[in-house]
């Protein structure tokens, strides 16, 4: 990730249990529209792995977050027991094993990232999207690199495959696990908001990280890569 978190803008259910409410995305982002999703490294040798050829590239993108200019409608009652808070995400398919931090929005209602320290390789949830179980897109965020440490949590996200699974352990022991069905490499300036963030029928998730050439002008990545998938 770079330190251009984009701001949140398009539809987004809250957190649930409760019926949906609009959290505000907006689409422009700093630094040129990118996702504080990745720090690159000035100079590098190569960019991260971006999906197959099998996979669909051709949505445009960046990570903003929700907006009240869409009303969508409430996807019926939620579970009467609350979903557990996540604490951990396992990717067998990237050797990827990952104590979960959460994340919010910063004052000025950009998205919030791991910041440099013991949290930094850590992958994170967005606290207002809904819990990993509960009906909507839960969305987990981890940067790519970084140039003191190198690759980071979410470095070969764009190597997964339609089929691979995702476990999110919870806070009371429980497992939530998710199939992957789509991966995509976005444009940070066109990112596809209410695609990512908007109501599903059932739970869902993203996991997002920046990916693509590495701008050294800008010191950042000119893509995201966005992971696709539904609970199993």
């Amino acid at each position: 990730m770079t330190e251009d978190a984009g701001r949140r803008g398009q539809d987004s259910p809250a957190r649930r249990p409760g019926p949906v409410i609009s959290v505000v995305l907006a689409v422009f982002l700093l630094l040129g529209g990118g996702t504080a999703l990745a720090v690159g490294i000035l100079g590098q040798d190569a960019d991260p792995p971006a999906p197959s050829a099998a996979a669909d590239t051709t949505i445009p993108g960046a990570i903003p977050a929700p907006s009240a200019t869409h009303q969508t409608p409430d996807p019926g009652p939620t579970p009467a027991t609350p979903v557990a808070l996540p604490v951990s995400v396992n990717i067998p398919s990237i050797d990827v094993q990952s104590e979960l931090i959460t994340v919010g929005l910063n004052p000025d209602g950009t998205l919030e990232v791991p910041q440099p320290g013991p949290d930094y390789d850590k992958a994170a949830w967005f606290r207002d999207s809904p819990r990993p179980g509960e009906t909507g897109p839960a969305v987990i965020e981890g940067h790519v690199d970084s140039a003191a440490n190198g690759p980071s949590v979410f470095y070969d996200l764009g190597r997964m495959t339609a089929g691979d699974r995702v476990e999110v352990g919870r806070a009371d022991g429980s497992v939530a696990t998710f199939e992957v069905y789509d991966i995509r490499v976005v444009p940070k300036d066109d990112f596809p908001t209410l695609l990512v963030y908007g109501n599903t029928t059932g739970p869902e998730l993203r996991l997002i990280t920046c990916g693509g050439p590495f701008d050294s002008s800008a010191g950042s990545y000119v893509d995201n890569v966005i992971v696709f998938a539904r609970q199993v």
